[in-house]
């Protein structure tokens, strides 16, 4: 976006210019003038490290790293580049890197930090001051870091790449530093386009929500184990996938017709996913992508079992069943059980 001065007869554009161009350097004007005001990109921060890399084997080194009100550790990554570079990726680097820090590591950190710009405050007072803490809370400390990314302009796959991360948890920023020359003249345009600030505290709700969804699904997930029995031969500890495949490739193999399993089991349409021909594993999961990509689905072929030894084979045709189970696992297996008792199938929930 251009910036504009109004004057009393039309809007004047402001040259949009760079940092190079403008002889501003990344370490000793960016970061030297960011550290002492990095409530530009970075609100309620406070600075704790410059040019950070006590680690062992790495040369790697934060630009900045702050504290956030929240006792959070914030890697704050600079770039003077059109592009931000593959500064996402150097960023989550550090962030792991740092992620263990305790309290009192922080505050030897802090300490040597404001030795180097001859500061004689007390690095431990100074942070319980800013988190507004009467002392050390190390239960609290550190539970996440954030990233925060400035740069004048973000290549499509850095953003791309960012956006998909903060679905995944992460909390990143980008803040764009566009540089206008206006006379001589240099202003600095300081905007966050990811996520966008009006957006923020949903995009936060919906994350907040999929973590809980995440854990909700792991929590209720069905662990539940069966030994199937066919033919007096046991298969202990089977899965609920593992069971019903086992009796469904043992029907199939001994004759009964895929078609009429699928409607035994009516409410899981994808059940049983059938190709003409007697395929291969190969054949068969390149025919089925197809095949799913012309439904509109995702072609997520391993969701079925399409091993060499998996597949099914009638009446010309190819069947491979689906791996995804939902909570009527069991109701399956017992329909198929009643509609063919001279096979000897039974099953029992396995003991722990």
């Amino acid at each position: 976006m251009a910036i504009y001065q109004i004057t009393n007869n039309h809007f004047s554009k402001i040259n949009e210019t760079t940092f190079l161009e403008e002889g501003i350097k990344e370490r000793s004007d960016l970061q030297r003038l960011l550290r002492n005001q990095i409530d530009v990109i970075s609100p309620d921060t406070l600075v704790i490290a410059e040019e950070f890399g006590e680690w062992e084997d790495s040369k790697r080194r934060i630009d900045l790293l702050g504290l956030d009100k929240q006792a959070n550790l914030v890697v704050i990554e600079l770039k003077r580049t059109e592009d931000g570079g593959h500064m996402e990726l150097q960023a989550i680097r550090y962030a792991a890197m740092v992620s263990a820090l305790t309290f009192d590591q922080v505050v030897d950190i802090f300490g040597r930090y404001l030795e180097s710009i001859n500061s004689d405050i007390d690095p431990k007072e100074k942070i319980l001051e800013f988190l507004e803490w009467d002392e050390p809370d190390e239960d609290s400390f550190a539970q996440e870091v954030k990233i925060v990314l400035a740069s004048a302009k973000f290549s499509k796959e850095l953003t791309t790449s960012v956006i998909w991360l903060n679905n995944y948890g992460l909390d990143i920023k980008c803040i764009r530093i566009q540089p206008y020359n206006d006379d001589g003249k240099v202003y600095i345009d300081v905007q966050q386009v990811i996520p966008l600030p009006e957006a923020e505290d949903y995009q936060v709700q919906i994350r907040n929500k999929s973590r809980l969804e995440k854990i909700s699904r792991t929590q209720n997930r069905d662990l539940t184990k069966y030994d199937v029995t066919i033919e007096e031969l046991t298969q202990p500890h089977l899965p609920k996938r593992r069971a019903i495949f086992s009796i469904v490739k043992y029907l199939v193999d001994s004759g009964a017709n895929p078609e009429e399993i699928k409607s035994i089991i009516n409410w899981k349409s994808d059940a049983l996913v059938s190709i003409d021909g007697e395929l291969d594993s190969l054949e068969f999961e390149k025919k089925l992508a197809e095949q799913l990509i012309q439904k509109g689905k995702k072609p997520e072929t391993q969701r079925f079992f399409i091993g060499e030894d998996e597949l099914m084979h009638y009446n010309g045709k190819t069947y491979a069943l689906t791996k995804m189970w939902g909570t009527r696992t069991a109701e399956a297996m017992d329909l198929l059980i009643q509609r063919y008792p001279d096979e000897h199938i039974s099953y029992k929930e396995s003991e722990q």
